[in-house]
């Protein structure tokens, strides 16, 4: 629910702004305190996937709202400099593990490394158009913990190979085409802001998702959006549909 919010929150304070001037590093320091707060307070949680969530489409809409130069040279600064910080400080045992794990998975096969090998094999087990519907084994044998959630895009490789996951993966790029279409759109500068929010929920969710099932990034609790089970997400990406589909219809009534 905090994503949502904060999106809500970023579009009305960007808004008040003129749109057609760049914003420097003064206006950034309110917006910049009300997105690291409740960043923290999910980190400490601990769910350092939703943390890092919040910061990237805090980012995303940010960078949307067209920068100076020098803010986007002090964030990269700031970045670099708040990720080592973190790791050293902020972050816990087994998170620490997760990125030493992602650098080399075969080091620990049996204990660290299991589940981004399983993904890997199970991805790789789906070849070009898959065993079928309900036919991986990784996820009937039980090999792959949470199939269901965290790793679901693995078994969906498996099960539709890589012609049923380039089907997804389009899907997908015409949701996030369809969002930034609905930007440009729109005549309020604030929806545009909302919608540009919206789909970076989407897209990070998306990317970091199948990046980690993948191997290409470190593991993180980051749901499949639509596609992984589960409760609080599924109500978040239904309430982001239903506010661009607002946004969509309220272009022709106002």
């Amino acid at each position: 629910m905090m994503k949502l919010s904060l999106v809500l929150m970023l579009g009305r304070w960007y808004s008040t702004r003129d749109p057609e001037t760049d914003i420097g590093l003064k206006q950034m320091i309110l917006p910049s305190i009300f997105v690291i707060i409740p960043s923290i307070i999910v980190i400490i949680q601990p769910d350092l996937g939703s943390g890092i969530i919040l910061l990237l489409v805090f980012f995303s809409i940010t960078f949307y709202r067209r920068l100076k130069l020098k803010p986007i040279i002090i964030i990269g600064i700031l970045g670099l400099v708040g990720s080592i910080v973190m790791y050293e400080f902020g972050l816990k045992d087994y998170q620490k593990q997760r990125v030493i794990t992602f650098f080399d998975p075969w080091g620990d096969v049996k204990g660290h490394g299991y589940n981004a090998i399983q993904s890997e094999i199970a991805i790789g087990s789906g070849q070009i158009f898959g065993k079928g519907f309900k036919k991986s084994s990784q996820a009937s044998l039980s090999y792959l913990p949470e199939n269901h959630t965290d790793f679901a895009f693995s078994v969906f490789n498996e099960e539709h190979g890589i012609f049923g996951s380039m089907i997804l993966i389009g899907l997908y790029i015409i949701l996030f085409i369809r969002f930034i279409w609905l930007s440009m759109a729109t005549t309020n500068f604030y929806d545009s802001v909302i919608v540009i929010g919206l789909m970076s929920i989407f897209f990070w969710h998306t990317f970091i998702n199948m990046s980690m099932t993948a191997g290409l990034l470190p593991i993180v609790g980051i749901p499949l959006p639509l596609v992984s089970y589960g409760g609080s997400s599924l109500i978040t990406f239904g309430l982001c549909c239903g506010i661009a589909t607002s946004i969509s219809n309220s272009r022709k009534l106002f």
